[in-house]
């Protein structure tokens, strides 16, 4: 059965670091863009970083950008998202999804991803 699992969240203080993790299990990454999203509590989920299967290509959102890092580990079928310098605002449920297209094209809009994980929760608090 496929499925993605999230994984790495908590609780931090503002400055701190996280790295979370997004396993596939039943299918490969290989043939998927897969991006990161999040979802504060009262606000739209928000795309947050993706990663292309063609060349590796990385995208931010503004408000991560120099924060955050997306990235695969093949071998082990698994995506991070590492997080530094984490603010208050970073505050939010994060999920990992995957875009059949392979390419990060318009890689903000959810509609279009198909498959995605449960979430982890992200809490930014001093």
């Amino acid at each position: 059965q496929a499925q993605l699992v999230e994984s790495g969240g908590g609780l931090v203080p503002p400055g701190g670091s996280l790295k979370l993790s997004c396993v596939a299990s039943g299918f490969s990454f290989h043939y998927y863009a897969v991006g990161w999203f999040r979802q504060a509590p009262g606000k739209e989920r928000e795309g947050v970083s993706c990663l292309s299967d063609t060349d590796d290509s990385t995208y931010y959102t503004d408000s991560v950008k120099g924060r955050f890092t997306i990235s695969r580990d093949n071998a082990k079928n698994t995506v991070y998202l590492e997080m530094n310098s984490l603010k208050p605002e970073d505050t939010a449920v994060y999920f990992c999804a995957t875009n059949p297209q392979q390419t990060c094209y318009n890689w903000r809009s959810a509609g279009r991803y198909d498959f995605w994980g449960q979430g982890t929760q992200v809490t930014i608090s001093s």
